[in-house]
């Protein structure tokens, strides 16, 4: 079995039970506060997340990862938490497992299970938080923004979708009621990496249509084909999604994909040289906050990079929906070109227009 005899049980649903103690607890490194990374598992029924997260429980890695399984209220069959253990049966209550990595069920409580898991820091390196396939990823993204104190702790690392490969051509042209955007746009469309998953199922062309179309959304994102959903747990973790840590170059360059019936897909703003601060505060209250600017548009996810008069170091942008943070990063490089760019995905982006008012509130002239 992979539960070990010492599991402690909980009280109630709606407390997220908590960790067994162990030796290697006491011996913790409570004196050092370092914030643990937190990364978003969500994809559509089916997708394979679930058995991702197996894979990343069961696989010797020697890794110390904290998995919450979030069934956020859905009752579904097909979408009950992992199975952890013999004969199918469902725990509620922190698992430790052989590989050291621990896990954790819970209902519409993401928020408390961590802030009760970071009571035993120490225990673990990363925390992987799964959503639903019928949830929308971006509010749980915010509220690491939005809860200082949980922002205290833990920091967002960045958000994995998990695509069938088989199945997204029909799950990305759902209709949903009143013309809303449906659960796989959303999915793919705040992702940070992209897991497509079940390679195996389709043929070579048909893959290369699957690759096309998820770009066609997010051209933004790194990007992973898997069979199984094996893939290399290194390309997960450390994707520093939300900071200035990541040495990838291409991080705030979309990558072109085909135009797809969808209307959901993403444009690259630049403006070359410095800006003020309070200009760009304003593009983004306008672009963010003032839907009649910007009629049938809706923005997903954004993120760029900034250059301030008087600011040796880069400025980040990261949004999810209509929040946004800024902070400074690594230091421009000495002699080299100071520009902004603005990387937004979203539906019915109107890029012309999108640059025009990027570039004239970037120069001081007002909309």
């Amino acid at each position: 079995s992979l539960l070990q005899e010492n599991t402690m049980m909980t009280d109630s649903d709606d407390e997220c039970p908590d960790l067994v103690a162990t030796p290697m607890q006491q011996n913790g490194t409570d004196g050092v506060k370092t914030k643990v990374p937190v990364t978003i598992i969500t994809g559509q029924l089916g997708s394979g997340k679930t058995t991702l997260l197996t894979y990343i429980l069961t696989e010797q890695h020697s890794k110390k990862i904290a998995v919450i399984l979030n069934e956020f209220g859905t009752e579904s069959a097909d979408e009950k938490s992992m199975s952890v253990g013999s004969g199918g049966e469902l725990y509620s209550e922190w698992l430790e497992l052989r590989n050291g990595c621990l896990c954790c069920s819970v209902k519409d409580n993401g928020v408390k299970a961590i802030e009760n898991l970071m009571e035993k820091r120490g225990k673990f390196d990363y925390i992987l938080l799964e959503t639903t396939g019928l949830a929308d990823p971006a509010p749980v993204a915010g509220m690491f923004w939005l809860d200082e104190e949980l922002g205290a702790d833990v920091y967002l690392d960045g958000v994995v979708t998990v695509v069938d490969s088989k199945h997204c051509m029909e799950q990305m042209k759902e209709v949903k009621e009143g013309g809303a955007m449906n659960e796989w746009l959303r999915q793919v469309g705040v992702a940070d990496m992209i897991v497509v998953n079940k390679t195996d199922l389709v043929s070579g062309e048909q893959l290369e249509q699957v690759v096309g179309a998820v770009r066609g959304v997010n051209g933004a994102s790194q990007l992973v084909t898997a069979v199984n959903s094996k893939v290399e747990l290194d390309m997960l973790l450390d994707l520093h999604a939300y900071d200035g840590l990541s040495d990838r170059p291409d991080k705030f360059e979309a990558s072109s994909g085909p135009h797809l019936d969808t209307s959901v897909g993403t444009v690259s703003l630049h403006f070359p040289g410095d800006t003020e601060m309070q200009m760009v505060e304003g593009f983004l209250g306008r672009l963010l906050w003032e839907p009649e600017n910007y009629p049938g548009m809706v923005v997903l996810r954004l993120k760029g990079v900034l250059a301030i008069f008087g600011k040796n170091k880069q400025l980040m942008v990261q949004g999810v929906h209509d929040t946004y943070d800024t902070y400074e990063t690594r230091e421009w490089a000495e002699g080299g070109d100071r520009k902004n760019t603005l990387v937004i995905i979203g539906k019915n982006l109107e890029k012309e227009k999108l640059q025009t008012n990027f570039t004239n509130a970037l120069n001081g002239i007002s909309e």
